[in-house]
């Protein structure tokens, strides 16, 4: 890998604010834009700590629309409805709280409120041409990092399989992180999304297409995530875990523009789309199988996962790689997740269906430092089995 002579494009939020109780100036971020239309996506659960937010809003004369429409991985049908009931507002700022889905939608609402563009015109890379409507993200877990990136992804209807869609317009202009947001999340949750934020983290830096720049991003948000993400887990209410797990999820978010993911997140989309599975727990079932497959084409970069993730080096990069992987498999069973298909009632029969639908994410295969092929996907599934 000749990193340093790769080409670069990074496209940064406009405003990033990290601090603990950052909630409470929000309204006052969003009474900076003096437009008169508010519209909030968000989860049921947060309404009550959103009240303030709401309150202070409407108390100076804006309009404010809540939508908590948004309950599971989102699907292009659940985006067209909600875009439907946007246009009938069209409001002139959206507000996405929530986790990776809410953020995700709150980015296309704001892109698609007024673009001619038709949803299936604007799915891939670069296609979206433009938008017009301010947005402000707020991640409410530690996860996906989708407040910073400049992607978003759905479900299609028609085929049962997740599209992206990328661009830098869909590229929050402020994000607000408020760690204290992420302490009522559950357990089971809190452990999910804060391994696939580690696996962002660690698909950026074994990348076919590793950057110097995003490499800093990767290898940070691995060291913080992997001391702190079984702490968060364990005692919800520890602030300082919290925070730490929530800026390794913020880094993660910024290797997934210039960089993005690779073999994992691939084969963990069919886990997803056909099974309904968190998107977190499909990466972390399958994250330690892939590692075993890919080490043979970058052991020196594993190794350093390996280092990151708070592992003493071996006699060998290949030896200190290996103990990254027991790592990894060290954490999610800290965190109370399954670790094997058959535990979260995937038939063994499904295995050759997953297998094909993984094949069809060459966007994401093409970054992996090893290719998968369709035998390899049935192997790697078949151990994870």
């Amino acid at each position: 890998m000749t990193t340093a002579t790769l080409p670069l494009s990074i496209h940064f939020p406009g405003k990033l604010v990290f601090s603990k109780g950052t909630l409470n100036n929000l309204a006052e971020e969003i009474l900076n834009f003096n437009l008169p239309k508010v519209f909030i996506l968000t989860i049921e659960p947060l309404l009550p700590k959103l009240q303030d937010l709401i309150h202070n809003l409407e108390g100076q004369g804006k309009t404010v629309s809540v939508d908590t429409s948004i309950v599971q991985e989102p699907s292009f049908a659940d985006f067209e409805n909600l875009l439907r009931a946007a246009r009938q507002i069209n409001p002139d700022v959206v507000v996405g709280i929530g986790g990776g889905s809410v953020l995700d939608v709150a980015k296309l609402v704001a892109a698609q409120l007024d673009n001619t563009q038709t949803l299936a015109e604007i799915i891939g890379i670069g296609l979206l041409k433009g938008r017009s409507k301010k947005l402000i993200c707020m991640p409410a877990t530690s996860g996906t990092g989708s407040e910073v990136s400049p992607n978003a992804i759905l479900v299609d209807d028609a085929d049962n399989q997740k599209k992206g869609i990328i661009s830098p317009y869909l590229v929050p202009d402020v994000v607000y992180v408020d760690p204290l947001l992420t302490m009522s999340v559950p357990p089971q949750i809190t452990a999910a999304t804060g391994l696939d934020a580690l696996t962002h983290c660690l698909e950026a830096y074994t990348n076919k297409f590793a950057h110097p720049f995003i490499d800093m991003y990767a290898y940070e948000g691995m060291r913080l995530i992997a001391a702190h993400l079984v702490k968060a887990v364990q005692d919800g209410t520890d602030e300082e875990a919290r925070s730490q797990v929530a800026m390794g999820s913020l880094l993660g978010g910024f290797c997934l523009g210039p960089v993005n993911t690779a073999g994992v997140h691939a084969l963990s989309y069919p886990l997803g789309s056909t099974f309904h599975l968190p998107h977190g727990l499909s990466n972390a079932l399958l994250l330690p199988f892939v590692m075993e497959f890919n080490l043979p084409a970058a052991p020196r970069r594993y190794a350093e996962v390996a280092q990151a993730l708070g592992c003493p080096p071996g006699h060998t990069d290949e030896e200190t790689a290996r103990k990254g992987i027991d790592k990894i498999r060290h954490l999610i069973k800290a965190c109370g997740i399954p670790a094997r298909l058959r535990e979260v009632n995937i038939p063994e029969s499904a295995i050759p269906g997953m297998a094909a639908d993984a094949l069809k994410i060459t966007r994401l295969l093409k970054n992996n430092p090893r290719p998968i092929s369709l035998e390899d996907a049935l192997n790697i599934y078949q151990a994870a089995y």
